[in-house]
């Protein structure tokens, strides 16, 4: 069984070996985040699912759990 899930807000690391990533970009991925729905087993997978999506590191997200999905 997996779960639904809404970030609410999200905070990245958008420093990485090529210098800080362009401000519209960041909120480009921030955006692409917030409006969609992630399905994952649980809380402690969301974040990794975000992170490898993105291909940024998450200093800190909030979250509502939407549903259950069978």
């Amino acid at each position: 069984m997996t779960m639904l899930f809404k970030i609410t807000d999200i905070e990245f690391d958008f420093e990485d070996s090529e210098g800080v990533l362009p401000y519209d970009e960041q909120v480009a991925v921030s955006k692409y985040v917030i409006e969609n729905t992630w399905e994952v087993e649980d809380e402690e997978e969301l974040a990794d699912v975000v992170s490898d999506d993105t291909g940024w590191c998450i200093k800190s997200f909030n979250y509502l759990e939407i549903a259950e999905s069978h």
